[in-house]
């Protein structure tokens, strides 16, 4: 019987799925992402987010508790060298699953397993939308124009000229919206 037991066997011996969970995660630090079924992506988050979490003290005991579970040298130094400076950061959650369909063979449910961090597309967005400006509906082009003049006034004495140039501005816009009201 299966009482309680917290994880998914796949259908695999212990020693048989310890083993591909290992191999699993090393592709997946060398790579950055790989394509499997559900499944196994849900079992590989649970085996590598521990080991993402540990790599962040880069120390001789933690580098010995990791090559332990993923028994390869040139992942064990990715993991610390790239992977997890990029982490530092984050409390958690350093996986993404994605589900991609079914395979065709089978039918299997497949998904596509990532590192959040090393995802060019999501990270081009984010930054993308802190770029972009607020400007007010009311003062058009012209407003902002002129807040542009403005800052790249090099000397205080246009200053003066270009507010007493604003106040007229907007007193003539506050004129033609009172001529608006008055026609309609």
């Amino acid at each position: 019987m299966r009482h309680k037991k917290g994880f998914n066997h796949l259908g695999r011996k212990s020693a048989h799925r310890k083993a591909m969970l290992a191999n699993m995660a090393n592709s997946l630090i060398e790579h950055k992402r790989i394509n499997t079924t559900v499944a196994k992506a849900k079992a590989l988050r649970g085996y590598v987010e521990p080991l993402i979490t540990k790599s962040k003290t880069d120390s001789t005991h933690s580098r010995r508790i990791v090559f332990s579970y993923l028994k390869n040298k040139h992942a064990v130094s990715e993991l610390f060298r790239e992977v997890a400076p990029k982490v530092a950061g984050r409390p958690g959650g350093y996986t993404r699953i994605i589900k991609t369909g079914f395979r065709l063979g089978d039918g299997a449910e497949m998904a596509m397993i990532e590192l959040v961090d090393f995802n060019e597309i999501y990270g081009q967005e984010e930054n993308a939308a802190t770029k972009t400006t607020r400007r007010s509906r009311r003062g058009g082009k012209k407003k902002a124009e002129e807040t542009e003049a403005v800052e790249a006034a090099p000397s205080t004495e246009e200053t003066p000229e270009v507010k007493a140039e604003e106040k007229s501005s907007e007193e003539d816009n506050n004129d033609e919206a009172e001529d608006d009201k008055d026609s309609k």
